[in-house]
């Protein structure tokens, strides 16, 4: 399966946080590393949005959207980092 990078996310969580959350920094809770979720490997042809971590492969977040909902799931994510707004 093919994926593409994060920022395919900008568009789906930019209806839920009001901010760019691709530019946030995430840590992998399986291995550790960090890094800007738009530069996860995400994958678009399940039934949902998998995000998946570069350096291990995990999943860090997963997005289904259907008619007037969204789920959204941060469960690989063990912290996440905001730049405020000056």
């Amino acid at each position: 399966m093919t994926h593409v990078d994060g920022n395919a996310l900008a568009g789906p969580l930019s209806e839920l946080f009001a901010f760019d959350l691709t530019t946030a920094v995430g840590r992998c809770l399986n291995c550790g590393a960090s890094g800007m979720i738009g530069d996860a490997m995400v994958y678009l042809a399940a039934p949902g949005t998998v995000a998946r971590c570069p350096h291990c492969d995990e999943v860090l977040a997963t997005l289904v959207e259907a008619d007037d909902r969204v789920w959204l799931s941060l469960r690989g994510i063990s912290a996440l980092e905001v730049r405020r707004r000056p």
